[in-house]
Parts: structure tokens; sequence; C-alpha cells
């Protein structure tokens, strides 16, 4: 059984990079992250270290119990894009704005660090394993407006059953043509589905590879 990382190891994943995953420490530091699978040196200069997937899955997982007792920071300070829907809504304006912008830039920065080809015109592996947040990244960045509690009012993203996909809604037609347009130009193929039951329009996106 592969032992947990250390305290100190925890931190230093913890104040990852929340969008890229990319890592600071010293060469000691991150030398002992790569060896045990939870990041990775990335080959073209500068050499940066990022996580990996199993370095992900650590910094997502629940707290440890003696930390359980500030659960607000073990979020703080993270971002997370907006998928529509929530309770409460998140506070938006120009800060917010900023926020999703600088988010979106790392998320190229990521492509072109990770993609084998140094490729930004497509997603890249964290983008294939986060899909819901990646997509809703991609709308929020371009300008779309998130649904509100009541659903109402912008888009939401969905996971499915189909691997690599999500769904987007949109309050009507116009806007989920754009959300669509959106997700093409972020690099994802996208194309218009009705639900055979509810008879409710929405846009099936995956990640393009290549």
């Amino acid at each position: 059984m592969t032992r947990p990382p250390t305290a100190a190891q925890r931190r230093l994943i913890e104040a990852a990079d929340p969008v890229t995953g990319r890592l600071t420490g010293t060469d000691a530091q991150l030398a002992a992250l790569v060896k045990r699978g939870l990041a990775f040196r990335h080959p073209r200069p500068p050499h940066d270290h990022f996580l990996t997937p199993a370095g992900h899955r650590v910094r997502e997982a629940e707290p440890e119990p003696e930390t359980r007792a500030a659960p607000a920071a073990s979020v703080s300070g993270v971002f997370a894009a907006r998928v529509g829907g929530e309770d409460p809504s998140p506070a938006s304006g120009p800060a917010r704005l900023r926020e999703v912008r600088g988010a979106w830039q790392g998320m190229l920065e990521l492509r072109r660090m990770t993609n084998p080809d140094g490729a930004t015109d497509r997603p890249c592996g964290w983008e294939r394993g986060h899909l819901v947040q990646a997509a809703a990244l991609a709308l929020e960045a371009a300008g779309h407006r998130p649904a509100g509690p009541d659903g109402g009012g912008g888009y939401r993203v969905r996971e499915t059953p189909q691997p690599e996909a999500v769904a987007v809604y949109a309050p009507d037609d116009a806007e989920l043509r754009a959300c669509a347009a959106t997700l093409e130009g972020a690099g994802w193929q996208a194309g218009e589905y009705t639900e055979p039951r509810t008879r409710t329009r929405y846009v099936l996106a995956s990640p393009r590879r290549v």
C-alpha cells in the first residue's frame, strides 16, 4: 500500500496552481513528489513541475481529521469555474472577471506545456479529466452568463453517461448556438441535440484530440 504524502508534501500539493497544477518548491521537495508519482518534470525549458493525476487526487481528497476544524481554508483562494445553478450564486463583477480571464490564460499555458506538440488550440489532459469544469471555464471566460440557483438565465454544464462528453443547456436556441460556437473555438467538438422525452435542446461537447 502506498504511503500517504507527508504533511509538508501535502502543503506543497495544496499550494499548487489551482488551474495548471504547477508546483513550486526546492529541488529536493519536487524530486520527492516525482519519485512518489505525484508530480512530473516537464521535458521542455524551464522544466517546471506539475501535479500528475495522482497528485490532483491527493489535493481533491478529504483533509485529514485534524485539519477539518477550518474547512473554509481548504477551499479559499482556489478558482472554480461556474457550471451554472450554484446555490448560493457566487459573486460576480470586475474581480471575478479578472479571475476568470487569469484562469483561462493559465489553462492555455497548461495546454502549451502538456500537449505533446505544444498546441494551445485543443484541450489537454487536465481538461479531459475535469470535463465539466473545463467546459464551464471556456464558457465563462468567453463572457457567457451562468444560470442562477433557479436554473434560469444562463448556461448549465452537466456530466453525461457518455465518456469524455458534457451536456450544455441554455435558456434559448440562440444562446445554445453561441455556447456551441465558443466551445468549438476553444478546441471542443460540439453538436446540438434534443432529449427524446423532454424535447429539451442541449449541446453535447467533447474535447478534441487532434
